[in-house]
């Protein structure tokens, strides 16, 4: 009877192990701007981003965000900058127009 109440003592505490790795990873991928094996995008003269898979150039409309200035994380410092910015087709920052 010992060994069958180790046995689920030890099957419990590793399925408990595992529960907490799953939830754990699932949060920081929720939180990443792109998902493995993919970098952020900006839009060109306009809001928006998007995801690109590495290797891959930004589509048309697209352009790598400034050396520096990637945001990595939902509401990060970049995250939060490039909310009210883009860049323009010079690849120079500008504000965004706020809408009414």
């Amino acid at each position: 009877m010992r060994t069958a109440n180790r046995l689920r003592t030890t099957l419990g505490l590793a399925l408990a192990g595992v529960t907490v790795a799953v939830l754990t990873s699932a949060c920081s991928i929720q939180d990443a701007v792109c998902g493995n094996d993919e970098y952020p995008v900006l839009a060109v003269g306009s809001a928006g981003s998007a995801c690109v898979p590495d290797g891959e150039e930004p589509p048309k409309g697209y352009a790598r965000y400034p050396e520096g200035k990637v945001p990595e994380r939902v509401d990060d410092k970049w995250y939060t900058y490039w909310n009210t910015r883009t860049i323009d087709e010079n690849g120079r920052t500008i504000e965004i127009p706020e809408e009414n």
